[in-house]
């Protein structure tokens, strides 16, 4: 039940009039803060050490003070109560706190309206009201708090519209408005004056008209521009594509018309940003605009601009230029088709050949001459029994040779085939056999080896399932989507063997361990103080994310990682990154080797071309504290927005030192399950970088804004709204521009 103003009045005076010396002893702060507890009911638990004869309050849980300038005694900076379920009005006495810094009362039951006098507090920095039930509208006094910077009352049921007296509150770097029942227009001529701003959020109300033309000018926004689920219509603004290109709009679920622009920062927006807008077409939609479409006018006089005269389509029949084309379709066709002939042809005349386990050369099944080279592997127990090697860089082109008999290639002969994926790195078969061996590791993704060739070149050998016999064409065809993966930051997959009962990648081996040893040690022991300095970390920040972006945007398959965190980061002996493991966990699926699949967590992460301790026995499941909220839940299709949120996990890691999934190996990790909650409240809070940031990059002052900076970036990262997420495109290039 909604409690009147006037009974906090009341409350207050017959306790002063009844508690003289307490009430008087209590200093002004405090009496502001008794009208809070007042205007809240029955909730002991949350006020339950707020005590009137106390001399002031700054000990009263959820209260926090410092020493001001000019005053004798500590004064109330900030009030946070969040989630408490806290049912009440949030009281106008609290604009009394002049020197109130943040107020956090969101995730609570507050009703009411938003007392205009609140914003009499002119040092209010952060004011987060979300999660309650406030209604009425937005006070046009807000702007009275020169100083504010968060403005956080989403997922209220505020109405009315959006005040002109926005273009006051200049400092403003978060505006927040999401879920709430503000309708009308959103006003124009406004925004030029939000130099600070970096997130806009208007999403899910009902704000109707067009787009403002002055979003555009919104030059320091991040992240995304969200204006999803109200009722805009009208065309999209050419204007927003003069925002930064590491801004995504979101745009979803309104009555926009007309062509999407393609100028600017338009080129980097994906089709899910304008989806849910019917008369919406152009790129990236897969819907074509033609001459009537609602607001595409001056279409007839674009295309008249850009096709030849004499050429298209004329009344009556097809052009010469058309003709043309479809002649030279026609005979691309057909050579295609002849290629494929040929293919088929050589391809059926390689695969012809048979096995033999007793350590001789055997071409053909019958006689013949000398093909590839069969190896007994007895000596090296680590893998299989019988193989034969084929460089695919140098195909066995002297199949003139060959016997008329033998099974075919692949699966359906039992004959197994080393295939090697890199011209400029060939090997025998009979170097990997025969190479000392030892464990790095195994798990649900295979046992990992490593194998010093005869060169003395190291490699990384993954020993997949013995199953999958009979699905040789898709293990060929995942092998040869990842071996096409070359980037800097990646794990190069160098070669691969196949065989019935045995399936082998081998890839490059990365001597340095991974970036969970680097942070937290091995075996017990702390990590080195200067093994990752803020440079160090900063450069592996960049290269991770400089490598999941050409994954996701550059590689054959756009890749879906699906599991990055710490132990899947590799690193070199000048601590350059290397992600490890991407793209296996449909190998698994075909080999049949997925007894652990559903354990993402397992000891196999960052085994891929990694050193790490041979793990005698399974380990305990855990949980994967760095993966998305939509990818713990079960039957979800894996997406890239997965790997965007797991990366911000890892980012705060490299940031704070707290680790989120403490390590098995390590006793001196500190382990903060929800570290991105951890994170958010310390922002929220205002709280000072010294409580957040790991210790030992404290001394490197010079750092302090840089790291600030990530910190954005991994917030945004791991936002809940995978579309509210950034691509990891953007992230990558917000990350460059940091510390150049």
């Amino acid at each position: 039940m909604k409690r009147d103003p006037t009974f906090t009045f009341l409350f207050l005076l017959f306790y002063f009039l009844n508690h003289s010396t307490g009430g008087l002893s209590l200093s002004p702060d405090g009496l502001s803060l008794l009208s809070l507890k007042s205007a809240v009911d029955d909730s002991p638990g949350a006020f339950s050490d707020w005590n009137s004869d106390d001399s002031n309050p700054c000990r009263w849980s959820g209260v926090s003070c410092m020493n001001v300038t000019g005053s004798p005694d500590p004064r109330v900076v900030g009030i946070s109560l969040s989630g408490k379920n806290l049912r009440g009005y949030i009281p106008s006495e609290l604009g009394n706190l002049i020197y109130l810094r943040r107020l956090n009362l969101h995730s609570n039951a507050f009703s009411g309206s938003i007392p205009a006098q609140l914003f009499n507090a002119t040092a209010l920095h952060g004011l987060f009201l979300y999660g309650n039930n406030l209604t009425g509208a937005l006070p046009t006094s807000i702007c009275n708090a020169p100083r504010l910077q968060n403005l956080d009352l989403s997922n209220n049921s505020i109405s009315g519209s959006l005040p002109d007296e926005f273009k006051n509150c200049r400092q403003l770097q978060r505006l927040i408005l999401a879920d709430n029942e503000l309708s009308g227009e959103i006003p124009a001529g406004i925004w030029a004056e939000f130099d600070n701003l970096i997130q806009l959020d208007l999403s899910s109300n009902k704000f109707s008209g067009q787009i403002p033309n002055d979003l555009g000018e919104l030059k320091s926004l991040s992240n995304t521009l969200n204006l999803s689920f109200n009722s805009l219509s009208g065309r999209i603004p050419k204007s927003l594509g003069n925002l930064p290109v590491t801004v995504s709009f979101d745009l979803r679920s309104n009555n926009l018309s007309g062509e999407i622009p393609q100028t600017g920062s338009f080129s980097n927006q994906g089709p899910t940003a304008f989806l849910n807008n019917p008369q919406l077409c152009g790129f990236p939609l897969q819907k074509p605009c033609s001459s009537d479409s609602p607001g595409n006018s001056g279409e007839a006089e674009g295309q008249s601009e850009t096709t030849p005269s004499g050429s298209g389509l004329k009344k009556g029949g097809l052009s010469s230029g058309v003709i043309i084309l479809i002649s030279l379709a026609d005979a691309a066709g057909v050579a295609f088709v002849g290629l494929v002939i040929v293919y088929l042809y050589w391809k059926k005349k390689d695969e012809s050949g048979g096995c033999s386990c007793t350590g001789k050369g055997k071409f053909g099944g019958g006689g013949g001459g000398g093909g590839g080279k069969f190896i007994r592997i007895s000596i090296c127990p680590a893998f299989g029994c019988c193989v034969r090697g084929r460089d695919s860089a140098a195909e066995d082109a002297a199949a003139e040779g060959e016997g008329g008999g033998g099974g075919g290639g692949g699966g359906e002969s039992g004959e197994g085939e080393l295939v090697s994926m890199d011209k400029g790195f060939s090997f025998e078969l009979d170097e990997l056999l025969r190479a000392s061996a030892y464990v790095l590791g195994k798990s649900g993704l295979g046992i990992v080896y490593k194998v010093v060739l005869g060169n003395g070149i190291p490699v990384a050998v993954r020993r997949l399932g013995e199953g999958g016999e009979q699905r040789y064409k898709e293990f060929v065809a995942e092998v040869m989507a990842i071996g096409k993966v070359k980037h800097p930051n990646v794990v190069r997959l160098r070669a691969y063997y196949w065989a019935p009962d045995e399936k082998l990648l081998i890839s490059d081996f990365v001597s340095n361990g991974n970036l969970a040893t680097a942070l937290r040690g091995k075996n017990g022991q702390p990590p080195s103080s200067s093994t990752l300095s803020w440079s160090t970390r900063l450069r592996i920040a960049k290269g991770t994310a400089r490598g999941l972006a050409y994954l996701h945007e550059c590689s054959p398959r756009k890749f879906v990682h699906g599991d990055i965190k710490p132990t899947n980061i590799l690193l070199d002996a000048e601590f350059r990154p290397h992600i490890s493991d991407f793209g296996l966990s449909r190998l698994v699926t075909i080999t049949g080797n997925n007894n652990n699949n559903n354990n993402p967590s397992s000891s196999s992460s960052g085994f891929m071309g990694g050193a790490l301790p041979y793990l005698k026995s399974a380990q305990t499941e855990r949980p994967n504290n760095y993966r998305a909220p939509e990818a713990r839940i079960p039957g979800n299709k894996p997406a890239q927005k997965w790997d965007v949120y797991s990366f911000g996990v890892v980012l705060l890691e490299l940031l704070t030192g707290k680790s989120p999934d403490l390590s098995p190996t390590s006793s001196s990790a500190v382990e903060v399950p929800d570290l991105v909650r951890w994170v958010r409240k310390g922002f929220e809070e205002e709280n000072p970088l010294s409580e957040m940031v790991d210790p030992t990059l404290l001394q490197e002052v010079q750092a302090k804004k840089e790291v600030l900076a990530v910190f954005h970036v991994a917030l945004g990262c791991v936002e809940v709204d995978p579309e509210v997420r950034p691509r990891m495109k953007n992230v990558s290039e917000n990350l460059d521009r940091i510390g150049t």
